[in-house]
């Protein structure tokens, strides 16, 4: 048997992993019993390939996983994976974990966010916006993605979260802080309906205002789709996919599937705010989601360290922009995003 990776033979462009051949090829690869089916040993020897870093090495998958796979595919509960379960595994996990469909989402890169009103730099953290810049740029000038998407905050002039604003809407009762003492950085509830939790900020991002502009040396992709977030008056929205209510819906997500997005690389201003929420919105829709760290910056240290924690809870990767390209290009096949792919899988989210 050949000590070549098998699936790594799978990564060039010209191979279209839709042909059933290449399950027939798999099964035979690892059904090291000949059985016509892959058991629990054989579908370890199988994710052991499947799962490897940029330098071939395999990520420990551990057994328990292993079953949980096995259990998932394993349709008519014999304990193995037959050819017809195999095809299943093979275009619901291994297609994209070897060949994924990649998006880049550079969060709200602004003004008002670098220079401006809601500078980062004058933040708690005390991290400099501008520095995810140069990080972004080089991510666009080496990386091949699919898909890139920039979002805007595109505030009203009236909009909710203006400390400025804060006498245009009533309190609801159970605000801690009163309407007359409110401060930046203060959150309080307004009225409603419903009533509706909000931090304060200096107002940001008017819309068509230089501050609410991108960055003039953020590099924009070409066919590259834009998504403006926030503009309704009475809600903010921190994610780039639903407001903070769940109320509505930008067309994020909609531009994704359209496009069969698989894999999300998280990138901007400010990580445990509009960047985490995005990221932790994009593992509700079924995307594998990345956050580049060093391609955001944010606003207090120990609130985007709670974000991180939050995002690998829940299957999703923090990774340095150095890891990207490989992860893009299926040579760095991460088993914890494989097993998310696989569970989503199973309830039917994909």
């Amino acid at each position: 048997m050949s000590t070549e990776n098998f699936f790594d033979k799978l990564l060039d462009d010209g191979i279209d992993l839709q042909d059933d051949q290449f399950i027939t090829d798999c099964m035979e690869r690892f059904d090291r019993d000949e059985d016509g089916m892959l058991n629990l040993k054989e579908l370890r020897f199988l994710t052991d390939e499947l799962f490897v870093d940029e330098n071939g090495a395999s990520y420990e998958f551990p057994v328990r996983m292993c079953a949980e796979l096995l259990y998932a595919f394993d349709a008519d509960h014999d304990g193995k994976i037959n050819m017809d379960e195999l095809k299943e595994l093979w275009f619901k996990v291994i297609v994209p974990v070897v060949k994924p469909v990649s998006a880049l989402v550079v969060i709200d890169v602004q003004n008002d966010f670098i220079d401006g009103s809601l500078a980062i730099r004058n933040c708690p953290a005390g991290q400099e916006g501008f520095e995810v810049v140069p990080v972004i740029n080089n991510l666009l000038d080496e990386i091949p993605f699919n898909y890139v998407f920039y979002t805007y905050d595109w505030h009203p002039d009236d909009h909710v979260s203006f400390i400025d604003n804060v006498h245009l809407r009533n309190f609801h009762e159970t605000s801690l802080v009163p309407q007359d003492e409110a401060k930046i950085f203060d959150t309080v509830v307004f009225e409603g309906p419903p009533p509706i939790e909000q931090k304060l900020w200096p107002r940001h991002c008017v819309q068509t205002s230089w501050g609410s502009e991108l960055h003039p040396e953020l590099k924009i992709a070409d066919n590259a789709t834009f998504i403006y977030k926030g503009t309704c008056s009475d809600i903010d929205s921190y994610s780039a996919f639903w407001d903070n209510q769940k109320l509505s819906q930008t067309n994020l997500s909609d531009e994704m599937k359209s496009r069969g997005v698989t894999d999300i690389f998280v990138t901007g201003l400010a990580t445990e705010y509009c960047v985490g929420y995005t990221a932790l919105h994009a593992l509700e829709h079924g995307y594998r989601t990345i956050l580049v760290e060093d391609a955001c910056r944010g606003v207090d240290l120990k609130d985007i360290e709670a974000t991180k924690e939050k995002l690998q809870e829940r299957h999703g990767v923090i990774a340095t922009s150095d890891k990207v390209k490989n992860m893009v290009l299926g040579r760095d096949r991460r088993h914890d995003l494989g097993y998310r792919t696989a569970m989503l899988a199973v309830k039917g989210n994909i």
